[in-house]
């Protein structure tokens, strides 16, 4: 199930480490797949993974299930992580987390009726206090969020046919 683009992004990484390393390459793998897959993994595609890398399927289980970074269930095309650490929340996330799920009329773990969008379970930290308030879109980091911004980042989403 892997086409030659995604085997082309693995194998990028693959060569990063040392022979017989490319369980290290686990991570961006996924990512990679996640990505070509409309935002979630499936067991196929996990096990296509293992298969690629040769390694035992478990290893990339363990990966795929430990880190919220990836979805095992079919999620909206777009997600957004909110972070609600105490930096963050000290600078109005809360508000903006409220904000999101009132204009997008849904809560925390779910995806917009149209499945453009998807709002990730709570994100203890995504390690950009300096800029807090902030988010990932599509795992890219916006900070120094405020609702205006927030707006122009749904109205942009809500736009965009991709």
């Amino acid at each position: 199930m892997l086409n030659s683009k995604i085997k082309d992004e693995i194998d990028h990484w693959i060569h990063k480490f040392p022979e017989g390393k490319q369980r290290s390459a686990i991570l961006s793998s996924l990512h990679a797949v996640q990505h070509h897959n409309r935002g979630y993994l499936t067991t196929e595609l996990m096990n296509d993974v293992a298969d690629y890398l040769d390694i035992p399927k478990i290893q990339v289980f363990e990966v795929a299930t430990f880190y919220s970074m990836f979805q095992t269930k079919p999620v909206g095309q777009h997600e957004i992580a909110v972070c609600t650490n105490i930096s963050c929340m000290l600078r109005g996330s809360d508000n903006i987390l409220q904000h999101i799920e009132k204009r997008l009329n849904i809560k925390a773990g779910q995806s917009t009726i149209d499945g453009k969008i998807f709002l990730k379970n709570e994100e203890e930290c995504l390690a950009a206090c300096t800029g807090a308030p902030m988010m990932m879109l599509d795992h890219h980091y916006i900070e120094n969020l405020d609702i205006k911004t927030v707006d122009q980042i749904l109205n942009d989403l809500e736009k965009n046919n991709d």
